[in-house]
């Protein structure tokens, strides 16, 4: 098991671990039935809390934040002299956390995306995870939910029993529900970006060559680009020029810890 802690990456603290580290922090969280609010970050989610200070705060609230992308673990490596020799990738901390869940009997909760994607990756987790107990899932209603109906989400989420919930809204919304329910689920609520759609079939994942060297935006890009552009031609270089800022001590990214929100936003 590897755990550095949590360290600063251009004010967003990213906790330093392995995939091993993360499972057994989210399933002991789970068998406690305790709060614990976690997300599996890449560039794209990093950068929107260095460049919305409200977002950077609510990601520094969070439990536990692993680097999901390449560039991240790279960036901590460079950074801190750390040994961090895999990221810990959304979708494959996924099928870890629910192998792990059926093993120990954990029910979980698919919380996000459209009701078809739902249906496809809970079918494909059943084939692969036969034990798993999936207690509910519920589609993102793609809009900002009043307080009377985040209470109902929660509600449903508390009576299915689950002892976890799997997050999928995309970056950042994902993160801001992860935020917002984290005192209201006594269960870890993890975000895992694109994994209900790569496992459901609807998009298809990077090759592992390109997982491994950092391209899996170049791939995501080339199948998404009306959506992604804007994206990876900004935010990669930007990432790119601050991190070289921060290693050579050019420019200080003070951790944003107490700039909060002015209001919550509430996504469904």
């Amino acid at each position: 098991m590897i755990d550095y802690g949590k360290q600063n990456l251009l004010g967003i603290l990213i906790d330093a671990v392995d995939y091993e580290t993360a499972l057994v922090k989210i399933i002991t969280a789970a068998q406690s039935r305790v709060a614990f609010a976690a997300s599996t970050l890449a560039v794209h989610g990093v950068m929107t809390g260095v460049l919305d200070g409200e977002q950077g705060h609510r990601i520094n609230q969070l439990d536990l934040v692993m680097p999901d992308g390449q560039p991240v673990r790279w960036a901590l490596n460079l950074l801190y002299g750390l040994r961090l020799t895999d990221r810990v990738y959304g979708p494959a901390l996924t099928m870890k956390v629910c192998e792990m869940a059926a093993k120990e009997q954990l029910p979980i909760y698919l919380y996000g995306s459209t009701p078809e994607v739902l249906a496809r990756f809970a079918e494909n987790l059943k084939q692969k995870c036969p034990k798993l107990q999936i207690a509910g899932m519920m589609p993102s209603l793609f809009r900002r939910v009043s307080a009377d109906e985040q209470q109902q989400i929660v509600e449903q989420i508390l009576q299915s029993d689950a002892a976890l919930v799997l997050v999928g809204l995309g970056c950042p919304r994902q993160e801001v529900w992860v935020y917002e329910h984290r005192h209201l689920l006594p269960m870890p609520a993890l975000a895992v970006g694109a994994a209900f759609n790569f496992h459901a079939g609807t998009l298809p994942q990077a090759p592992k060559a390109l997982q491994n060297t950092g391209l899996e935006w170049l791939y995501r890009l080339v199948h998404e680009p009306r959506r992604l552009w804007k994206r990876y031609l900004f935010l990669n270089p930007l990432y790119l020029w601050l991190v070289a800022l921060q290693l050579l001590r050019l420019h200080s990214f003070p951790v944003v810890r107490h700039r909060a929100p002015v209001a919550d936003i509430r996504y469904g």
